[in-house]
């Protein structure tokens, strides 16, 4: 999450550490769960995904190495989503 949307991962640490409940409910109902229901799609997914993130934001991460598979255009686009909404 560092990787990718960072902003974010600093605005749920706060809230987390200043005991906001409301706000990290908000960034685990709105980010998080569907981050980690991507991720869970297919077995690799937890690397892929966050590759995928770093490639979407800008930066060169490469594809991931067999046996594991990147994501799909689709499940892109979904990242892509996720990301340009807390961006």
């Amino acid at each position: 999450m560092f990787n990718f949307v960072p902003a974010l991962a600093n605005r749920f640490y706060a809230a987390l550490r200043a005991g906001d409940r409301a706000t990290c409910t908000e960034i685990l109902n709105s980010f998080f769960y569907p981050f980690m229901a991507l991720r869970s799609r297919r077995k690799g997914y937890a690397v892929a995904a966050v590759k995928a993130g770093v490639r979407l934001v800008g930066f060169d991460a490469g594809p991931v190495r067999a046996p594991l598979d990147d994501l799909t255009v689709e499940e892109e686009g979904i990242l892509r989503d996720l990301i340009e909404a807390h961006s």
